[in-house]
Order: structure tokens, then sequence, then C-alpha cells
């Protein structure tokens, strides 16, 4: 377990106001480490959706999250609210306009779906009023309106954060791994690797309700080789252009074994991004004898089986 930890900020861009000065995306960040590091790279985890940096800390029953399974084996730690969740201010003036309040219906849809065949990681109810589904709404928000503007602040904050902690490797959990892409394609250098878990995706996804990601894998536009001038000259694909970065940091896309959403976004995803100059890997956890796991993998019954592929990941193809 952890035996440090502390917090700090990433500040936001100084916007002027009626009444002064404001930070625009602002960015908490939760340190935790052993009394000993014994990696090399710092883990830096990344939320999803309208969550926040607690989705790493804890599971819905209690039990430690990823976090703490991460300092145990040596790691140093960040976790953080992205801009305008959490811990992360948010204002309507400055970061725009709120989408509609988590429901607990969309809480059961995204990662304990009454019908999923086979999801049995989520032991728990699954409806309204649910104890351990309503732990899980309890921490979420909503996502902003502006999707174009806030992954690129996202992205900007984090790549901030790198520039202070130096080489780390990046983990994201679905609707955070944009921040992930556009912190890899912004500061190559200081990114050992990515782990995107349950990323948002297909690419060039688009459904009512959530960002659609007009440039692939994003919906701000990333640094490419040849630069284009408009978004249209990839709406086919990526075709002979390389996504800056890429080749930099190798890969891993982790989806659960009856996740409808990773099962389909995964294996797409990974080759997107070979096909944008990357070296990205897909591991459904079912192959690794890990079964039953959604959407939801980092914090369901079996999260400590979960976690195992990416930390052997991680020695393997990061480290070694």
């Amino acid at each position: 377990m952890a035996s440090r930890r502390g917090h700090f900020w990433v500040p936001g861009a100084l916007e002027p106001t009626g009444t002064g000065h404001v930070q625009k995306g602002a960015m908490y960040v939760e340190w935790l480490a052993p009394e000993t590091v014994t990696h090399p790279f710092p883990v830096v985890l990344v939320h999803g959706g309208g969550g926040q940096g607690t989705d790493w800390l804890s599971t819905p029953d209690g039990r430690p999250g990823w976090a703490y399974r991460f300092a145990s084996e040596g790691f140093a730690v960040y976790v953080v609210d992205r801009p305008g969740y959490g811990r992360s201010p948010y204002h309507p003036s400055v970061l725009g306009a709120p989408g509609d309040q988590t429901s607990s219906e969309t809480a059961s849809f995204l990662f304990a779906p009454p019908d999923a065949a086979g999801h049995t990681q989520w032991p728990w109810g699954r409806s309204a009023g649910d104890a351990e589904l309503e732990q899980l709404a309890a921490g979420m928000s909503f996502l902003l309106d502006d999707a174009e503007q806030s992954q690129r602040i996202d992205g900007q904050r984090l790549a901030s954060l790198l520039e202070r902690i130096g080489p780390s490797i990046i983990v994201t959990h679905s609707a955070g791994a944009p921040a992930g892409w556009l912190a890899l394609n912004a500061q190559p250098s200081l990114v050992a690797g990515v782990v995107a878990v349950e990323p948002m995706g297909p690419p060039y996804f688009d459904v009512p309700g959530f960002p659609s990601l007009v440039w692939g894998l994003t919906a701000t536009p990333p640094i490419l080789e040849p630069p284009v001038a408009d978004v249209t000259e990839i709406a086919d694909g990526i075709g002979n252009r390389r996504i800056v970065g890429f080749d930099d940091a190798p890969v891993l896309v982790v989806a659960g074994g009856s996740s409808p959403f990773g099962q389909v976004a995964g294996p797409a995803i990974a080759t997107f991004i070979n096909e944008a100059g990357g070296a990205a890997t897909f591991l459904s956890l079912a192959d690794r004898g890990i079964e039953g796991n959604g959407h939801g993998l980092i914090f369901e019954a079996n999260s400590e089986k979960t976690i195992e592929p990416v930390l052997e990941w991680i020695t393997t193809a990061v480290e070694g």
C-alpha cells in the first residue's frame, strides 16, 4: 500500500473577467507512493466520462482501487480529476455549458446493463436505488457540452503535468482516452507508454449524447504529419498521414471480455493507431482467462485480477 500521499494543482490558463482573472480548467492531482519507488516511470491515472479520480481509488463495494495496487507494486501514482470534474473547479462562464446530469439508468447502461450476456463481474444490483450502483453514480456528474474544448484542455493540462513529473505511463479509462492521446501527441518524449482501458470509440464514433470523435480518436484536432487544413480530409481514415508522437510510445488497448463497448471499439482503435504510425496491441481479458468483465473492469469484483495483464505489459513492453 501507499505510505506517502499528497496533492497539488496544475493551474488553468488565466482569463480576465469583471471580477479579476480566473483560471480556466485547473486540474487537481492526487499522488500516492510507497516508501521506496522501484519503477522508473510514474503511472498517471485518467478517469472517464463524468467520473472523477476516485474511480481509481476505490471500488463500489469499498475495496482499494487500481491506484493502491500500482503503489503497492512500487510505482509512484498520480490520480487526476480532469478539468471541470471532481475536485477540479467547474463554472459555465469559463468551461461552457454542462450536459445532462448522469442518471442511475445511464450508469447502469454503461457499467451494469441488465441484459449483458456473461457479465458476471458486476455481481451487485443493476437498478436505480441499488447500493453499489448508487455508489458509482454518486461520483458521476456530466459531460461538458463543448467536447472539442474540454478534450483540448484535458490534453493540455495532462501534458503540463508530465512536464512537472517527467516521463510517465498514462492509464486512461473510457472517455478519458482522448486526454491520453492528446498528451502523447503534444509531449511524446514524456510518455513512456499508454494503457487505454475500454477507450471511447471506435474511431469516428458519433452517437447522440456523447462526444463525436470527428478527428478519429478525438473531438479536437491532433497534430498530424502532413498537416490537414480541414477535418474532412481525414473523414474516411487517416490515409498516408501519421499522428505525431504515436511512434514514440507503445500502446495497450484493454477490453472486458463481456463488454459490448470494448469488444467493438478496442480492436478498431488499435488498428487505427497502427495505421497512424503507432504500435498498439489489443488485449481482451477473456483471452487471458479473466472472464465476465464489462466496461467498468477497473472497479469490478475481480479488479485485483484485471490489473495483472496491465502490470505484466508495463514490465515487458515499457520497462523491458
